[in-house]
């Protein structure tokens, strides 16, 4: 079934006009939390993806034993080795609040690892985020940290969960998903008994659920208007854009950056940067999580074709402009001034 055309069209107002108005920073800054020794090329992917949708500044807030890899990989990253594993608990707090007041979304898990000093680092940055209204965006090892602590993200609906078959299967047992809710369900009952946060299912096609309407669903929680019309809300969204057919390691990566991305353009848009503002900040993390689908698995396809069975993650990146004109047209890619 098709993305509804109205669910498009609302997207399309999200994403920061390119007219000149708006200066460095104002289309989005993303922050990755996570790299330790072992896992240098995920936070890599999430956060070169969110600069190759249109992201102006991408940071990776890392261990320092994954920093001089990472940037390695690009010189288009800032890069912050502060989650040392001998370091006060409370250094690395003041060197997280100061950082995160800088940044608009945190993208956590990629190449988080679960070692219990990133595991630690990485609860303490959701709290602070969870503070500050920061939009989140949870993958990897960061869904294994909140299935073992759902508290840290109950109740709020500026989350957006990306897991892929296995870590479905155990967050749905985690929240207490009954084995009898039907299969196209259970994204929303995840949603649901999570207080709203958004779920984006990953698999052949992509599941998009939103359910407010628990007990758990917390406006104050997510620092939401109380005049929000759209504070009860049951939203499934299906995203049946042809993918590739070739799956490996990094491609989760690369939809957690272009999600954190459209999360980060959202928040310019709820801070006013751009914009009518017609748009509700309850609705922003359904619609980045189903245009950051839209633009990833196109970018899959695309490469796919180029590639083949031989396709990697880094063959996706160069695909991820001409995905997101395929999506959203390519006068909201280029600019008028951008056409050749």
């Amino acid at each position: 079934m098709p993305v509804p055309r109205s669910i498009i069209q609302q997207t399309k107002q999200i994403i920061p006009p390119l007219n000149g108005t708006l200066h460095k920073g104002q289309s989005g800054r993303v922050g990755v939390l996570g790299g330790a020794l072992d896992y240098t090329g995920a936070p890599f992917f999430a956060a070169i993806s969110a600069l190759r949708l249109g992201a102006d500044l991408s940071h990776v807030i890392c261990s320092p034993t994954a920093a001089q890899a990472i940037k390695s990989y690009s010189p288009d990253l800032i890069v912050h080795p502060i989650l040392r594993e001998e370091a006060s608990y409370a250094k690395v707090e003041d060197e997280l609040r100061s950082l995160l007041s800088r940044l608009h979304v945190l993208v956590m898990g990629p190449g988080l690892g679960r070692e219990e000093y990133m595991q630690s680092y990485a609860r303490l940055a959701l709290s602070i985020a969870r503070e500050k209204a920061m939009f989140v965006v949870l993958d990897a090892d960061a869904l294994y940290m909140v299935g073992k602590e759902l508290s840290l993200v109950k109740g709020y609906r500026r989350a957006v969960l990306t897991p892929n078959v296995v870590e479905f299967k155990r967050l749905s047992e985690s929240a207490g998903v009954s084995p009898d809710v039907p299969t196209k369900e259970r994204a929303g009952e995840i949603s649901k008994l999570l207080g709203g946060a958004v779920v984006l299912e990953k698999g052949p096609t992509d599941l998009i659920a939103s359910d407010t309407t628990g007990e758990a669903a917390s406006l104050e929680a997510s620092k939401l208007d109380e005049g929000d019309e759209r504070q009860l809300v049951r939203e499934v969204v299906e995203v049946d854009v042809e993918g590739g057919l070739k799956r490996c390691g990094g491609q989760g990566d690369v939809l957690s950056g272009t999600v954190g991305a459209m999360l980060a353009w959202g928040k310019c848009y709820e801070d006013g940067a751009f914009g009518d503002g017609s748009i509700p900040a309850s609705r922003l993390p359904l619609l980045a999580a189903v245009g950051g689908s839209m633009v990833t698995r196109t970018s899959s396809r695309m490469a796919f074709q180029l590639q083949g069975r031989g396709l990697v993650t880094q063959d996706m990146l160069p695909q991820l402009g001409k995905s997101f004109s395929e999506v959203f047209g390519e006068d909201l890619w280029a600019g008028d001034k951008g056409k050749l």
